[in-house]
């Protein structure tokens, strides 16, 4: 009976180690799940940057509570973000079709980049986009991105978010 019960601990014991060795391996299943689909975002040209704090260059960081995003394919960037700042003549704050960087541009130059750390560093310069001269994404293996805006009549604007998850394909 001795014998059972030493036997029985011992099995609650070694349950009870492997149950969180899983759990840490299947977090690294996920993680290396996430940089597979983010490289393969970046490979492809395709991907969705999703804004979630905007800072402008004179003022504090703010909370996105609305869909921004930047929409980026092989032939087209598509752009549709907030813009909160110094704007000089021209900008546009007196008509409500220009307020924002919002625009859809097909003609555009793609520089990336590849940083030691696993940094992709990727520039697009849109030359058919009327107040933008580029945007300027930061995106780390993980999907963290950091996107900065240049404008020809305001002032530089920075934004914080992630690459939207690749859609599912169904099986």
């Amino acid at each position: 009976m001795k014998t059972l019960l030493k036997i029985a601990f011992v099995l609650i014991i070694a349950l009870q180690i492997y149950n969180p060795a899983s759990a840490q391996t299947k977090k690294q299943i996920r993680e290396a799940a996430k940089v597979a689909d983010v490289k393969g975002q970046l490979d492809t040209r395709n991907f969705t940057f999703q804004a979630q704090y905007m800072s402008p260059l004179g003022g504090g960081q703010r909370y996105l509570n609305t869909d921004y995003d930047v929409r980026v394919t092989k032939d087209s960037v598509i752009a549709f973000l907030p813009y909160f700042g110094v704007a000089y003549s021209g900008a546009g704050y007196n008509n409500n079709e220009d307020n924002g960087i919002k625009f859809t541009s097909t003609k555009f130059d793609y520089q990336v980049e590849k940083k030691k750390n696993g940094i992709s560093y990727i520039v697009i310069k849109p030359k058919d986009a009327r107040s933008t001269n580029q945007l300027i994404f930061n995106i780390s293996p993980n999907g963290a991105t950091n996107l900065a805006v240049i404008s020809n009549n305001r002032q530089r604007i920075s934004f914080d978010g992630y690459l939207k998850d690749s859609p599912k394909t169904k099986k």
